[in-house]
């Protein structure tokens, strides 16, 4: 994130706070539209000049009909006087009303492109815990769905709501002068439109909030099933994941039916009662009339006034199920915007600089859930250049160990030393740096095959990529595609193997000069053959590092200076792979399970 460019975002203002209910939505929403307050105050200036233009036509036309059934002879010259100005002002109106929109779209699209940029730069920020406990999916709806609502509703709901309050009080200040009396006629409809209106709001808004969340939770399990299209397949269970998308689907269709239908009984229920209202001033003003109390150009004038004035308040209703499903989907955005990121370095944290890999583990407990700890007081002492290798079965806490070393992480008890050196007391980003690391679950982004290996280390040249191509075992099939290196992987690798996207992740850690290396299965998706080929190419670009090996294939780590053998979180057993053998322990039952 480009930090000091320019003035602070919402988001760096806001901090921590959660935006827990509507009004908060609102404010977190102002917080971006404050942001382009010049030309909102222009939009206020074209929404009065727009709808002022409009109002003034209803009076223009009381005039025309006045002057064509007036007291005495018709005068056709004041009826295309008045109807004249009528068109210039209406033409006047929808011009500038269409400035207004252009206007507005521009506005709107500034602001959710800056709120996108704000959510995906948190997400950037968030600890990994964060994504360990929300579905991609819901992550995705909340950058892709939510902020398309809420781009919506800015776009149409905004400008219509202002233009409804200046319509609807326009419309009022013309109808008290118009004729005061049919005024008090409206009163009596005017609370139950607005009571109605509010009763209704109430009832609509959780359920646009729980929609959204439905299609979050179906977004999330829809992402799951297309990656997983291969294993769904293979164990042929298409038609349980259907049956279950089938029970996720209705879910989420009954909570759009459940909100749509509260929100469309609003519209009919509030224009029945503007045309109750419509009918007792049409009943009124005849009376009126008769009495020579008003002239039948101002009932007309007073009649359009009134339709004028109640049409927005039908408009507010019909768009308020529209302004709570933007409200929750701002909520959702904004709880992202909430979240904590990872803890801030403490203060005069240093930089880890001429690293030498010598790393300590002293007592440390941890677990993902207060109750249950997966590593209980660990140790480790790890030389610089020593290659440790970490067995154990599922859930021992192999894995656990990496996230703690690269800090993803914090244990609840002990220590973990880098040359002397604390990890709390170390840079974050300095810390993380200082490990190469390939995983199991292997990752590659859209962009060339050179950009994927030089990944970690932006000044790479094309020499050293091939170098590290060469020893990863995969500068041959580079080599045979028609563009070579400058070929372009698809999002996640897509085109190419599975075995190529981990040979091609291999490489990127090789090329990185890190004195530490973390390898999590790293060889899980290649042939024996070419397992064989990486491991001694592995030995010796290597050499001098300080290497963490997790491992399930016990055969490929038999070369390891220190072999660690978890259980439970606990090291039960330790030593080379000659001595746990003999020791016919743990490990050995590892070991030879393998082979039976």
């Amino acid at each position: 994130m480009a930090a000091g460019q320019g003035p602070k975002t919402p988001a760096q203002k806001r901090g921590v706070e959660k935006a827990k209910d509507p009004k908060k939505a609102l404010k977190g929403l102002w917080e971006y539209l404050k942001l382009y307050r010049w030309m909102l105050l222009g939009a206020i200036i074209l929404t009065f000049a727009s709808n002022g233009f409009a109002l003034v036509g209803p009076m223009l036309s009381g005039k025309a009909i006045d002057a064509i059934i007036g007291p005495g002879q018709v005068v056709f010259e004041t009826v295309f006087y008045y109807a004249g100005w009528m068109v210039l002002f209406y033409i006047a109106s929808s011009a500038l009303s269409y400035v207004l929109g252009l206007l507005m779209r521009t506005i709107t699209q500034k602001t959710v492109r800056r709120m996108r940029q704000d959510v995906f730069e948190k997400l950037m920020e968030l600890p990994v815990g964060f994504f360990d406990t929300h579905q991609a999916g819901d992550i995705i709806s909340r950058i892709s769905y939510d902020i398309d609502v809420i781009n919506t509703s800015l776009s149409n709901d905004v400008v219509q709501i202002c233009a409804s309050i200046v319509t609807v009080a326009g419309s009022f200040v013309m109808m008290v002068i118009i004729a005061p009396e049919l005024v008090t006629v409206m009163l009596v409809t005017i609370p139950l439109s607005i009571a109605y209106t509010k009763y209704m709001t109430k009832k609509t808004r959780p359920r646009f909030s729980k929609r959204s969340a439905k299609l979050g939770e179906m977004n999330g399990f829809v992402e799951e099933m297309i990656t997983g299209q291969k294993p769904i397949q293979a164990y042929a269970r298409e038609e349980v994941m259907q049956e279950r998308f089938a029970k996720i689907n209705k879910e989420a269709m009954d909570a759009y039916y459940d909100a749509d239908y509260y929100s469309a009984t609003m519209g009919p229920t509030v224009n029945s009662i503007n045309n109750l209202s419509l009918t007792l001033v049409t009943v009124f003003g005849a009376i009126l009339y008769l009495k020579d109390i008003l002239s039948l150009g101002n009932i007309s004038s007073f009649v359009q006034y009134s339709r004028k004035f109640s049409g927005p308040i039908n408009e507010v209703a019909n768009i308020a199920g529209e302004l709570q499903s933007a409200l929750a989907a701002a909520e959702r955005v904004f709880r992202v915007l909430a979240e904590e990121e990872e803890v801030a370095d403490i203060y005069g944290a240093t930089e880890l600089s001429d690293v030498e890999g010598n790393v300590v583990i002293e007592n440390v407990t941890f677990g993902y859930r207060k109750e249950a700890a997966i590593i209980k007081n660990f140790s480790l002492n790890a030389k610089k250049g020593s290659l440790i290798a970490v067995v154990g079965p599922t859930g021992a806490g192999k894995t656990t160990l990496i996230n703690l070393l690269m800090r993803f992480y914090d244990p609840w008890e002990g220590e973990i030393h880098i040359d002397g050196t604390e990890n709390r007391e170390i840079k974050r980003a300095s810390l993380r740096k200082a490990y190469a690391m390939v995983l199991q679950d292997t990752w590659v982004f859209g962009g060339t095959i050179f950009e994927n290996i030089a990944y970690g280390k932006e000044d790479a040249t094309m020499e050293e990529v091939v170098e590290a191509a060469k020893a990863a075992y995969i500068h041959s099939y580079i080599r045979r595609l028609p563009d070579g290196y400058h070929t372009i992987l698809t999002e996640d690798g897509v085109n190419i193997s599975k075995g190529q996207k981990q040979l091609i992740t291999i490489a990127r850690a090789m090329l990185l000069d890190a004195k530490m290396l973390i390898l999590d299965e790293a060889t899980s998706n290649v042939d024996t053959r070419t397992e064989q080929k990486i491991q001694a190419a592995m030995e010796r670009l290597m050499a001098g590092k300080t290497c963490f090996v997790i491992a399930h294939r016990l055969s490929t780590i038999q070369h390891a200076d220190t072999i660690l053998v978890v259980n439970d979180g606990q090291i039960v057993e330790q030593g080379s792979h000659e001595e746990l053998i003999k020791k016919k322990g743990f490990y050995y039952t590892l070991y030879t399970s393998q082979f039976e």
